[in-house]
């Protein structure tokens, strides 16, 4: 891997089927306030986003489970894309941005008045006490609801090593079927974080026309 030979730019779009939790922040909670804030960008009205490292870290995760890597580092081919852990210098070949609510999504939810609160929804649970057969523990956790959806983009840097690059988009559409049948987020063996991609729209940028799309 001596070179840099090309970039190719994917756009695509995360669109929840249900409702999804990534945590954020807990230290300007109110008494009686939720209990499970989601992850909110303050410069941007405080909207709900995914973290470029969520859905990086989810999507590793679930490749190497299904290549069998008793611990993170340990498959040859997912290394290849994500980066070796240690003993090595290879950078990591996917940039992953983080995905903020498209256009439709924030006319939808910011005044809605089905949400509890612009862009969010805020769902009741506990816990149930199996001999008294009554509820305890209640808690409240935001959620961002069904429906939102997000413009995700990720970059992969082709390398010499990489022929056309196909290996790598091999593995990025592996990687997005995989969470397709997984989730995004907390909670998800409860229902939580169900998610679909979009089309991907792929662009190449390379040296002869100076990295832009």
């Amino acid at each position: 891997m001596k070179q840099l030979v090309k970039k190719i730019k994917i756009n695509t779009t995360i669109t929840l089927l249900t409702g999804m939790h990534i945590g954020g922040s807990k230290e300007n909670v109110e008494i009686g306030g939720i209990d499970n804030p989601v992850i909110k960008l303050a410069s941007k009205g405080d909207q709900p986003y995914i973290p470029g490292s969520s859905l990086k870290g989810k999507m590793r995760c679930l490749l190497e489970q299904v290549a069998g890597a008793v611990k993170v580092g340990d498959d040859t081919e997912v290394n290849n894309m994500f980066g070796t852990i240690k003993g090595t210098t290879q950078p990591s070949k996917i940039i992953v941005r983080d995905a903020y609510l498209t256009e439709k999504s924030l006319e939808l939810f910011k005044n809605s008045p089905s949400l509890d609160m612009p862009y969010t929804e805020n769902k009741f649970e506990n816990t149930i006490d199996r001999v008294k057969g009554v509820a305890e523990h209640p808690r409240q956790t935001e959620r961002v609801p069904a429906g939102a959806e997000f413009a995700v983009e990720f970059i992969l840097n082709v390398w010499d090593d990489d022929a056309d690059g196909s290996n790598l988009l091999k593995m990025l559409e592996h990687g997005i079927a995989l969470i397709e049948s997984d989730y995004l987020g907390g909670s998800g063996s409860r229902g939580y974080g169900q998610v679909k991609f979009g089309e991907l729209v792929k662009v190449e940028l390379t040296p002869e026309n100076n990295w832009k799309a």
